[in-house]
């Protein structure tokens, strides 16, 4: 095979890997589960040897395939990484960017994207909304605009303000139940408990309102469970600057302490030197501010 075949057959077995199922995998190449299958069917027959095990949890990886989704990571960060320095070198003000951010920084500072795109016509600004962690490493976003108190080492960026939470409940059910009452007295909208917020509230409600009842959980983005806590559902957490501006809503008890957040706007080092990447930062920090 070719050095271009020993990578396409490659990205499937880490798109496998890092997805564990053939839809899934499927998604992340733009391809359909029944190709995945058949060059996944394909390459074990080359190799002679089965490469991944079917479990409750999904594919896994055998022995040997382990060893060549390791193999593939190594290639996939050495061609990202030439990628990101020739992005690094480029002084146009013109050519793709894509900018990773979460559900309600979107929402809130949307502004800050359609004014950027405005001020740069012949920059071709993609925008990745979504609450699950983006890797920049692997190229998936240039720039990340995310909330985190912990910033990756292995990038650089600004730090542009910090979020502070609160419990809110829609009016009616706060006038219902008593703004005064304990966070135990109100029905709550909890996160879907496989994920990995749902086990942290799961704890911070046994610490902080024991007993309370669950009504109803969810997996969606910060603006859609705003509009179901404003639906009267439940109470949840919500970033005061989207809590306090919304009529519908009403503020229960204090400003959480432990819970807030800092904004970052992040980015790889081989990338910081991208007039791209560059502009957007400057652009995006201005606006945001603190």
């Amino acid at each position: 095979m070719s050095v271009q075949q020993d990578w396409d057959d490659l990205r499937y077995v880490l798109a496998l890997a890092r997805e564990k199922t053939l839809s899934a995998a499927a998604g992340r190449l733009g391809v359909t589960h029944t190709t995945v299958g058949r060059r996944l069917r394909r390459l074990e027959g080359e190799l002679g040897t089965r490469l991944f095990d079917r479990t409750p949890d999904g594919l896994v990886a055998t022995v040997a395939g382990q060893d060549l989704v390791d193999t593939a990571a190594q290639m996939e960060a050495a061609v990202m990484g030439l990628r990101g320095r020739l992005l690094g070198r480029d002084a146009r003000l013109k050519g793709p960017l894509r900018v990773a951010t979460m559900d309600m920084l979107f929402v809130r500072y949307r502004a800050v994207f359609t004014s950027f795109a405005e001020a740069h016509p012949e920059v071709e600004l993609t925008v990745l909304v979504s609450d699950e962690e983006v890797s920049a490493t692997r190229r998936e976003a240039d720039v990340i605009l995310r909330l985190t108190d912990t910033p990756p080492e292995y990038m650089v960026g600004r730090r542009v303000g910090r979020e502070h939470f609160a419990v809110y409940g829609s009016v009616g059910l706060v006038e219902r139940i008593g703004a005064d009452a304990p966070w135990r007295a109100f029905p709550w909208v909890h996160w879907d408990a496989r994920s990995p917020m749902g086990r942290w509230l799961d704890g911070w409600l046994a610490e902080h309102a024991p007993g309370a009842r669950v009504a109803l959980r969810v997996d969606m983005g910060s603006t859609m469970l705003r509009e179901v806590v404003a639906s009267g559902a439940g109470v949840h957490f919500m970033a005061l600057a989207d809590g306090d501006a919304d009529p519908r809503l009403r503020r229960i008890g204090p400003v959480l302490d432990g819970v807030g957040r800092d904004r970052w706007l992040l980015t790889m080092p081989e990338l910081r030197s991208s007039a791209r990447v560059r502009a957007f930062l400057d652009h995006a920090a201005a606006r945001i501010g603190g």
